[in-house]
């Protein structure tokens, strides 16, 4: 049977609805909504099943293979709407000369909760907790290199990126999708979750990385043990990882560095910390 398409030509109050979740948090969160573009994400939404509230293609214009099998295949209960090619780019943040060739699809997708239970935790459970990161690239990054790395989730904790923003979604290719990304407001609620697993057998270990540890020293990275069930945490590039966060690690990291740079880029301490733990534990594992 047909499917009913939803046609949009103007900047009606559908639309409207849409282009404010491309940068407005608060709208993101109410609606339970974001807007996934490119061709790695977009895949990795359909390889995931991820739910999905519409499929936009352009009106009027034929499908590459690969847009159409992602129009065919996407979760049955989205609506699928063709859209006018000029607003369909604005949907993308694309600008009319970015690309010659016109968007093929947007979809707009529905946020997961914000659960810490959704990361699985078993006895070589491997998270990446990012300390108020303010860069949503930052945060992108840090995801595909923990999706890359073999982690089984992220948690996003303070006043920070949102991991719903584009621009984060854009960064991680796609992996924003692929592994479990929770927002928490404080490290209490992450502690309390580490506490409950430890309750449960699981003995997480909160490994912190910072240019220098609680008394002005810490460990080099690679000469701890991160074999086991690790909390790893990386604080932001200005001042590090919070006091609360500092108070509650098990080990603090350093990472040497050489040259004139005084530390290292969030993102990149984040890709070296997992490198390491990945390099002891002899993975990264496929999913």
């Amino acid at each position: 049977m047909a499917r009913d398409v939803l046609r949009i030509t103007t900047r009606n109050a559908r639309f409207q609805q849409w282009e404010a979740l491309r940068g407005n948090r608060s709208k993101r969160h109410r609606s339970g909504e974001m807007l996934v573009q490119g061709v790695r994400p977009v895949t990795v939404a359909l390889e995931r099943d991820w739910p999905l509230a519409a499929v936009v293609a352009p009106l009027d214009r034929r499908l590459s293979a690969w847009a159409q099998d992602v129009w065919d295949r996407a979760d049955p209960t989205a609506e699928r709407v063709r859209m006018a090619p000029e607003l369909l780019a604005v949907l993308a943040e694309k600008e009319p000369d970015e690309d010659e060739d016109g968007v093929e699809l947007v979809l707009v997708a529905r946020s997961a909760p914000d659960d810490l239970d959704r990361i699985p935790v078993g006895p070589d459970a491997l998270v990446l907790v990012l300390d108020r990161p303010a860069s949503p690239g930052n945060l992108g990054s840090s995801v595909r290199s923990a999706d890359a790395l073999g982690a089984d989730g992220v948690v996003v904790c303070g006043r920070a990126a949102d991991p719903t923003d584009s621009r984060a979604l854009r960064a991680s290719t796609g992996s924003l999708l692929a592994v479990p990304v929770v927002a928490v407001p404080a490290p209490s609620e992450v502690l309390a979750w580490v506490a409950r697993h430890r309750d449960a057998g699981v003995p997480l270990r909160v490994v912190g990385t910072d240019e220098a540890g609680p008394d002005g020293g810490g460990t080099d990275l690679d000469s701890l043990d991160l074999t086991g069930p690790t909390v790893l945490v990386v604080g932001t590039e200005a001042t590090g990882m919070s006091a609360a966060w500092r108070r509650a690690c098990d080990d603090v990291a350093t990472i040497p560095i050489g040259g004139s740079a005084s530390s290292l880029n969030a993102a990149a301490s984040a890709g070296l910390a997992l490198y390491e733990a990945a390099r002891q534990r002899r993975f990264p594992r496929r999913r």
